[in-house]
């Protein structure tokens, strides 16, 4: 059937137990909606992400709330959602750190995240993952989520539109006859909203939409605490980085597994892409980088090993080994042995170091935080065990560890 079909489909199969309500989503359907305070794209935000979500019960009687987060507006509840779609890593890594991590039943590339965040949560005691066979859900399709009958969509529907087969009245369909959408994921990078959603869309921190997501699932005891671990990390990260003159340039980057090229990413550009870089104020070795596909408005860059020599980081840091799709020591070995690469100083100094995501949430966060501030500046926070490939991370000994990881274990798993 053709996505924008709609004859088979009737109202009277909308959930009676979570419904979307107040604003419509997308386009011209946004025209008659005022009030929202989900105006704009000017981000206010601090690095912290104070939570400024507002989740609100009618009477003491009606178990019924609201959450408003933009692009979508509010969104009214009656329940709290139970089964859930996802698409991307930052909103899965959020339901797994609320205890939702079982409820999930689709999100993009489910092997990639599973190997990736069994890494992680091997160091948490309690905690696991099972996501193995999930729908991978980008693009989605409408049938699939009519299928699975989600009691919410963690998914940004401006980005859904970007799709194939999507367009705002697909997006209200789905809204309106299955379970509402709450989501933001242009906030990675600030990126410039779809066609019919710039005067709707707001840019957040990742701890900002963590919080309003955790509103959702009335889970505000949850997210303050591991806020309030984040925001101890940031401070001992503050208080201890060397003054400016003695930080050492880095590059952050993703390397073809098999040519001399890859991508390079702004590590102090806005967007929770950077939530575990910016913080370190390390001179960014590509931020004055141009070269052929540089684009995004600068978030980004295509480069090969000439302008990463020109670029010449002190530390390279690189994305992917964590993930089980790239291999580190291939990584390092092709880069010594190429002719070109092998001057780059980070290579000669055998300070190339693997990183997890770009696309992180609270979990991922935390850790890449602390991976991040040894791998810059191992004076300060401890030396870096270094990353073996398929292995967890790296046991930290407890006195060099940036956070409690029993704390976070505990606060997962509903001991608060």
């Amino acid at each position: 059937m053709s996505d924008n079909d709609n004859s088979t489909r009737e109202a009277p199969t909308r959930r009676d137990t979570i419904k979307y309500g107040g604003a419509v989503v997308g386009g011209s359907l946004l025209a008659g909606c005022t009030g929202d305070s989900d105006t704009g794209s000017t981000p206010t935000s601090s690095e912290t992400g104070t939570n400024t979500a507002t989740s609100t019960r009618t009477t003491p009687e009606d178990d019924s709330y609201s959450v408003r987060m933009a692009p979508m507006g509010k969104v009214e509840l009656d329940e709290v959602p139970q089964d859930v779609f996802t698409i991307l890593g930052h909103h899965v890594d959020m339901l797994l750190a609320l205890g939702r991590g079982d409820d999930i039943n689709a999100m993009h590339g489910p092997g990639y995240h599973q190997a990736l965040y069994e890494k992680l949560v091997a160091h948490l005691d309690g905690v696991s993952v099972d996501w193995e066979g999930l729908y991978s859900s980008w693009p989605p399709t409408k049938e699939k989520l009519y299928e699975l009958d989600s009691d919410v969509h963690i998914a940004d529907p401006a980005k859904v539109t970007t799709g194939e087969g999507w367009d705002d009245g697909d997006i209200q369909e789905i809204a309106d006859n299955v379970a509402p959408w709450f989501g933001n994921t242009l906030s990675g990078t600030n990126r410039t909203p779809p066609e019919g959603w710039a005067d709707r869309y707001e840019y957040y921190t990742l701890w900002e939409i963590f919080g309003k997501i955790a509103h959702v699932f009335q889970e505000d005891e949850r997210y303050e605490a591991l806020a309030s671990i984040h925001e101890s990390l940031l401070q001992t990260i503050a208080e201890n980085v060397p003054p400016t003159y003695d930080r050492p340039s880095a590059a952050l980057v993703l390397l073809s597994a098999d040519e001399d090229s890859g991508w390079g990413y702004k590590l102090n550009y806005p967007g929770y892409y950077a939530a575990h870089t910016r913080p370190m104020g390390a001179e960014d070795a590509l931020a004055d980088a141009v070269g052929e596909g540089y684009g995004d408005d600068g978030r980004n860059i295509t480069l090969d090993y000439e302008l990463l020599l020109e670029a010449d980081p002190d530390v390279l840091l690189v994305l992917g080994p964590m993930t089980g799709y790239f291999d580190l020591d291939e990584i390092r070995q092709r880069l010594e042995n190429d002719e070109v690469a092998s001057e780059i100083t980070a290579v000669q100094e055998g300070l190339v170091y693997a990183q997890g995501a770009r696309r992180q949430g609270p979990i991922l966060n935390l850790f890449q935080l602390e991976m991040t501030a040894k791998q810059l500046y191992p004076d300060q926070f401890g030396e870096w065990p270094g990353y073996v490939n398929g292995e967890p991370y790296p046991e930290i000994p407890e006195s060099e560890q940036l956070f409690d990881r029993q704390h976070v274990a505990d606060i997962i798993n509903g001991d608060i």
